[in-house]
């Protein structure tokens, strides 16, 4: 009897996950054709330390779900992130992050910088502040917002709050993975530099499993 009820069990809780679905990842890669030029330091400001010249930087794409599953609004406890002040250069140049999000602003550089945006997602201004310092500022609104330094104008970077966590920033290679997606239908979008540049519809079976999508930015 005991054999015969733990079987049941079994069963049940076998029919249930299957009327669930199992979640899926979506997989893929983001090649851009797009020319990105590097920018050169100011002469002033190379003569106290920083690199005259820097190589062309890294400007990833960012790959997510427009339309988010069920349960996608149950995020985890808000982190922390940080954006370094490096050679001149915001690093990483495109930040990606939840809502509660608190970044880090630490200067690296033998300048004074000044961090700042005017976006409307958050907008702040953290004044001037020197090598070894850091401030911050928490995010507590989806949207991108764009971060600029208000002594090196050449400086610029993109921190993109979403109110979900499915989304992915590109590695080197372009590849992006987004897992635990529950099954359905989505709008996949690909963001680079200030705007989406194409969507999809992607569709997630209801045994999960991986769905690959490759996109070319020109």
């Amino acid at each position: 009897m005991a054999a015969t009820t733990a079987a049941a069990a079994a069963l049940w809780l076998a029919c249930a996950a299957l009327a669930a679905g199992a979640d899926g990842v979506i997989r893929g890669s983001v090649e851009i054709r797009r020319s990105q030029l590097a920018t050169e330091a100011r002469p002033a400001s190379a003569a106290l330390g920083a690199a005259p010249r820097r190589p062309v930087e890294f400007r990833p794409a960012v790959v997510y779900l427009d339309s988010a599953p069920r349960g996608a609004f149950e995020l985890p406890e808000p982190g922390r992130a940080s954006m370094d002040q490096r050679n001149q250069t915001f690093v990483p140049h495109v930040l990606a992050i939840t809502v509660g999000t608190t970044v880090d602003f630490p200067n690296s550089d033998m300048t004074f910088h000044n961090v700042f945006s005017l976006s409307k997602t958050r907008a702040f201004d953290l004044g001037r502040y020197s090598r070894g310092k850091s401030k911050a500022v928490r995010f507590d609104r989806p949207g991108v917002v764009q971060v600029f330094c208000d002594i090196h104008s050449h400086m610029s970077a993109y921190i993109l709050v979403f109110a979900h966590r499915y989304f992915a920033v590109t590695d080197q290679a372009g590849a992006f993975t987004i897992a635990g997606v529950p099954p359905g239908s989505y709008t996949l979008a690909v963001w680079h530099e200030g705007e989406v540049r194409e969507t999809r519809t992607v569709t997630i079976p209801d045994a999960g499993g991986a769905v690959d999508a490759a996109f070319v930015i020109r």
